[in-house]
């Protein structure tokens, strides 16, 4: 196999741009040259999205003919995901922002690309009192012989809305409900036959799993945690039980819920931030991944799926490769490989002819020079509790005495993970070291870990970074007087916080869809959800309600006037998960307190920098201002 980040010869469009001989902020800033990839059914068709600038395009190659038979423009709108049903419907899940009645949020739509038509039609549009909306991913199952649609969505049921689930005829193009929820329904899960098998159910704080027994819906389990959902993962090993998160009994140990008699088994796994792996089409649980330390692992349950694993990764000995499709006789395996002199690309194993082929780059302007080495880093914080992470140091620079950039995840219940990373890639080809840490709270690591998180808004998850920027310092790499905090989302309050409380570390802060107030987010989470809403709120922040004190004490809107390095707000208007109000609240507090603040407000922004334009703008705005404040040479 050639290592070459190429796409096939013959696939000549002229959006496929030559690498660049150098790499500009628009290299790293801009949407991924491939965004999703989709193996069909039998393996014939492979489908992908790949983009230029903000346009993206559906592109279909037939294998046996080595050819691509479709090309479609989608425009700029956001395709989260793609899925085939048999060899000739691909279907597409785009979202968008908009409102329903009172709400404003990102919704989720389906679209079915026939490729016996070559048109692309939008689904769900002929049920007569239902949204056209989709929640999750699209379902295949095996149903009369056919591969059959099944799409979760709302029913319309004396004016309110009602999880149900929708079976898709794609060749007529019509939709029926399949499963009906109730009033609470929350999910709904499918059998290998299509039916429905279990639903979970949530109302003011309590969850409950109920699955279908022949006299109706039988309740097995209910859980009264608000913050920790009740959450049914899929079919569980033998097709005929629900495999469950059962966090309360064991952290975060699975388990699997008969269907037949609703017993309770033993946990299948206990790896900490464990996925499952299903089967494509039956939904039965064939394996687990999981990020053990720094190593991604693939387990499967049945011996031929092992090996052929073995197999694919045995291909890219080095690099990390991650599982995106495979066809139904797992002879055609798409992956994603990550590779540390690279960056990540697509590639397609056929294992029956020992043939591997790269599909593309994601980052199409980058050549090994342009990416950064990626090393991970273990420190203790102050109180002796042990922390992980990850340290990117620039290309041409010795690592001592470096220019520090602390960049925290969101979540803040989720992990910084070893591999290219767009955005810290960028940063580090500025000439500056970047510092990513999984401070407690983070997700992936022992219950104990996230746990650890619980009251520390402000204060231990955000001396866990400050702690980092001392170790690094004392070990020579990064100098203490050039650091800054750039963050998004969780990671946005970081910064802010590292700016207001953690006094003498940073030299300015960026905060890209950050929060400020906490107190606000609370009010806001109580008018939509009551008591139950602000559960959340009082776990992280360590608040008894939302008129706590403690809550004032750690927003760093309320607390100003404290401020001591220069601070970037950038904040999309079509941002659905932190409202834009949080950073002109942020800006407005510290003009009136005489700080220095610049606020970026951009135009179709979501929370998730979904759109290139965007993307890019954001990226210049933080290193121009990262620059002026914290020079890198």
């Amino acid at each position: 196999m050639t290592g070459m980040r190429r796409f096939w010869l013959g696939l000549a469009c002229a959006f496929f741009a030559a690498p660049a001989s150098s790499a500009p902020l628009e290299a790293y800033g801009k949407l991924p040259a491939i965004e999703q990839a989709d193996i069909s059914a039998s393996g014939r068709e492979l489908g992908f999205i790949v983009t230029d600038g903000e346009e993206r395009r559906i592109v279909v190659k037939d294998l046996a003919q080595n050819k691509v038979v479709y090309v479609g423009a989608v425009g700029s709108a956001k395709v989260r995901d793609i899925r085939w049903v048999g060899d000739d419907h691909l279907i597409l899940v785009t979202t968008a922002t908009a409102r329903s009645s009172e709400l404003r949020g990102e919704f989720a739509f389906a679209a079915d690309l026939d490729l016996a038509t070559r048109t692309v039609r939008p689904l769900l549009r002929d049920v007569a009192l239902s949204a056209n909306t989709i929640i999750g991913r699209p379902v295949v199952r095996v149903v009369d012989g056919q591969p059959t649609l099944f799409l979760l969505g709302i029913s319309v049921i004396h004016g309110r809305g009602v999880t149900s689930e929708f079976r898709v005829d794609l060749s007529r193009g019509t939709s029926r409900p399949a499963e009906i929820g109730q009033m609470k329904t929350n999910d709904i899960l499918l059998g290998a036959d299509g039916r429905a098998v279990a639903q979970t159910l949530y109302d003011l704080g309590k969850w409950r799993l109920q699955v279908k027994t022949p006299a109706g819906w039988r309740e097995v389990l209910t859980r009264d945690d608000p913050v920790d959902r009740l959450e049914v993962l899929g079919l569980g090993r033998d097709g005929r039980s629900v495999l469950v998160s059962d966090t309360e009994k064991d952290g975060s140990a699975w388990r699997e819920i008969s269907l037949d008699n609703g017993a309770i088994g033993p946990p299948v796994a206990a790896a900490a931030g464990q996925a499952p792996l299903h089967d494509p089409i039956s939904g039965r649980l064939i394996g687990t991944y999981a990020l053990v330390g720094d190593e991604a692992r693939y387990t499967f349950f049945d011996a031929a799926d092992a090996h052929a694993w073995r197999a694919v990764e045995a291909a890219f000995a080095g690099d990390r490769v991650g599982l995106v499709s495979w066809s139904n006789d797992r002879t055609k395996v798409v992956v994603r490989v990550d590779s540390l002199k690279l960056g990540p690309a697509y590639a397609m194993i056929d294992l029956t002819a020992h043939r591997a082929e790269w599909l593309g780059g994601e980052y199409q302007g980058l050549q090994a020079a342009d990416i950064s080495s990626v090393t991970p880093i273990r420190y203790k914080a102050a109180d002796g509790f042990e922390l992980s992470g990850y340290l990117t140091l620039p290309n041409g620079r010795a690592p001592q005495g470096l220019p520090l950039i602390v960049f925290p995840h969101g979540g803040p219940a989720a992990r910084d993970q070893p591999g290219f990373d767009w955005w810290a890639q960028a940063m580090a080809s500025r000439g500056y070291a970047v510092l990513q840490v999984n401070f407690r709270g983070s997700t992936g690591f022992s219950s104990n870990y996230s746990k650890a998180g619980f009251g520390e808004w402000g204060r231990k998850m955000q001396t866990d970074l400050s702690d980092g920027v001392r170790f690094l310092a004392a070990q020579g790499t990064a100098d203490p007087k050039r650091v800054c905090i750039v963050g998004a989302s969780y990671g946005g309050y970081a910064a802010l916080a590292g700016a207001t409380f953690d006094g003498g570390v940073y030299r300015c802060a960026v905060s890209f869809g950050g929060i400020s107030d906490l107190r606000q987010m609370a009010y806001a989470s109580r008018e939509r959800g009551g008591k139950p809403g602000v559960s959340y709120w009082t776990r992280y922040t360590g608040a008894n309600d939302v008129d706590d004190p403690v809550l004032v004490k750690y927003s760093p809107a309320l607390q100003a006037a404290s401020a001591y390095a220069p601070i970037l707000l950038i904040h999309g208007k079509d941002d659905t998960v932190i409202p834009l109000a949080q950073s002109r609240e942020m800006a407005d507090a510290l003009q009136k307190a005489g700080k220095p603040v610049e606020i970026v407000v951009q135009n179709h922004a979501d929370h998730w920098l979904s759109l290139g334009q965007t993307r890019l703008e954001m990226l210049q705005a933080t290193m121009a201002f990262v620059e002026k404040h914290n020079p890198p040479q």
